[in-house]
């Protein structure tokens, strides 16, 4: 009798050893796959009181100015992103002491698709002294586009006023632009000289 008792307790020890090693390796699968899918889109970057100033070969072509720049480079599809507005100084080597401007309480830079996107209160002021406003705008640096469906306000160096009031699209260097639904307040000076 006492034979069996020993053999009872021995193989309901192994039994219970058995049962909880199987409860701790289903326990760490479900680790597992949970960390699988946590979301990476975070930001690996973040950049308080931004002043940003770009060169290329030694001229200043950019200077930017943003309370907070977070860059998320985790993801597929990396991008960097000003939430509290952002504003944007770029220099012409034709005139380099007379910058364009480009103010916006939001923009976003998806880094391989060299896109651009500015939205909120957007403001272009470019070194001829144009002055351009929008509720936003697109510029895809690949084919050197800027592009925006919003209504579309501007003002010449002049005093005169142009409204696109579906969009625009023109070069990224505003050397050459077009309106869609257009109507405005020219003067007669910059409708003769047109003509010539």
């Amino acid at each position: 009798m006492k034979f069996f008792n020993k053999i009872s307790y021995k193989n309901i020890a192994y039994l219970f050893s058995c049962a909880i090693f199987f409860i701790l390796t289903s326990c760490e699968e479900d680790l597992t796959k949970n960390k699988g899918t946590q979301s990476k889109n975070f930001p690996s970057q973040i950049i308080n009181n931004a002043n940003i100033i770009q060169r290329d070969s030694g001229f200043i072509v950019l200077k930017a100015k943003a309370p907070i720049i977070e860059k998320y480079e985790l993801i597929d599809s990396p991008y960097t992103v000003a939430k509290k507005g952002i504003d944007i100084q770029f220099f012409d080597k034709k005139k380099p002491k007379i910058p364009g401007t480009i103010k916006a309480k939001y923009a976003k830079f998806f880094d391989y698709k060299q896109f651009y996107e500015a939205r909120g209160n957007v403001r272009i002021t470019t070194n001829e002294g144009q002055k351009f406003a929008m509720q936003s705008i697109f510029w895809d640096q690949r084919k050197k586009r800027i592009y925006t469906k919003d209504t579309v306000y501007v003002t010449m160096e002049d005093g005169s006023t142009l409204v696109g009031a579906n969009g625009m699209t023109a070069k990224d260097d505003f050397s050459e632009y077009t309106f869609y639904n257009n109507s405005g307040d020219f003067s007669s000076k910059r409708i003769s000289e047109n003509k010539k």
